[in-house]
């Protein structure tokens, strides 16, 4: 059975927030991060701050993940 699965951006957005916060990500950056990974505009439209606040929220997301998993891992 085939069956499409859509997801609105506002909830694209509350999920990508809700994993940014979970990781450690400080609310008004995930906020604002989550709003433009949603949009799903490519880096040539947007502005360098708006580049440097995903990849920073991004990347303080991935350090923590990895970080989690190395804990579990060891327990």
């Amino acid at each position: 059975m085939a069956s499409s699965y859509f997801t609105s951006i506002e909830e694209r957005e509350k999920i990508f927030c809700t994993e940014l916060v979970k990781y450690g990500v400080e609310y008004q950056k995930a906020v604002i991060a989550a709003q433009i990974i949603a949009s799903g505009q490519g880096d040539e439209l947007l502005s360098p701050s708006e580049i440097k606040i995903v990849k920073d929220a991004c990347k303080k997301w991935s350090e923590q993940n990895q970080r989690l998993k190395r804990l579990k891992a060891v327990v």
